[in-house]
């Protein structure tokens, strides 16, 4: 009996300690969002008044999302309009490009290849900022900045999906199942959108949620490439009333600041609770033995 206990002991603490440090990352990570939250009730005069992690006493939500969708002619919703379209054609875009190069670097041998995977690991190690000058003047020259082409085209362009996709497919698409298709008269391209393209399916919900999620929450580039407020997606929009409400004499609209921040990240939550299931469902496929 003591034996047991004595061996049970070390494995206890480190429990404890794992769980110790999942409560305080999960208190990370949710006291700012229950802050949003609760701030997102309150009034201009309320944010100040109260204390920032509980209710003060006038419940101004309502009224706070009305002013944020109605504030100067409804600007908001052309910048969440804005976004919608960055991230249907970008983050679609990107999607559909890296699913293709990847499936096809991942199945097809062909000169150079070796050379193109060396060409994505790099430039997956650039950061996007790095070329964003770069970018704005390539696009300057071509004459397509203050337009939401400057957004959208290199948002199209996915080193991590890319790679990620290759990875993926490697694995999850067998050959002897593309071999047993083109014997049977399959072309490439029914072959991949019929056979390959579901097998892929885990990898590119993945690749949606990267480009999505970057392309949603991209402040820089479209803050360099576009100088037309009716062009902005939310995250430049927002930091520009951010900045109205910090000036000098300007109105304070910290309320309309938060409630905008609230409703950015919906759709982000919905797509992530919407798309997990086939993250589950790739899980689980490559538990089961055939």
């Amino acid at each position: 009996m003591t034996t047991a206990t004595t061996a049970r002991g070390p494995h206890t603490r480190s429990s404890k300690l794992l769980l110790l440090v999942m409560v305080l990352y999960a208190l990370y990570t949710l006291v700012p969002l229950a802050w949003l939250l609760i701030s997102a009730t309150k009034t201009q005069a309320g944010l100040f008044g109260s204390f920032g992690l509980w209710f003060s006493n006038d419940f101004a939500f309502v009224d706070n999302l009305v002013q944020t969708l109605t504030y100067r002619d409804g600007i908001f919703l052309r910048w969440l309009g804005n976004t919608v379209l960055y991230v249907v054609l970008g983050a679609g875009g990107a999607t559909l490009l890296a699913t293709l190069a990847g499936y096809g670097l991942a199945k097809y041998r062909f000169p150079g290849r070796r050379a193109v995977f060396a060409v994505v690991l790099g430039a997956v190690a650039v950061p996007g900022t790095a070329l964003a000058v770069p970018t704005f003047l390539l696009f300057s020259q071509m004459g397509l900045t203050n337009t939401p082409w400057a957004v959208i085209i290199p948002s199209l362009i996915s080193p991590f999906g890319l790679y990620l996709m290759w990875v993926f497919a490697s694995d999850a698409v067998p050959a002897e199942l593309l071999e047993a298709a083109r014997i049977d008269g399959a072309g490439e391209f029914r072959i991949f959108f019929t056979i390959a393209l579901r097998l892929l399916a885990p990898g590119v919900v993945t690749v949606i949620l990267f480009t999505v999620v970057a392309t949603w929450n991209n402040y820089f580039l479209p803050l360099i490439m576009l100088s037309d407020p009716s062009w902005y997606p939310l995250s430049v929009g927002l930091n520009q009333w951010a900045a109205q409400a910090s000036g000098v004499s300007a109105q304070p609209i910290y309320n309309l600041v938060i409630m905008g921040s609230v409703l950015t990240i919906v759709p982000i939550v919905i797509a992530f609770l919407l798309l997990q299931r086939f993250w589950q469902a790739g899980l689980s496929a490559g538990s089961v033995k055939q």
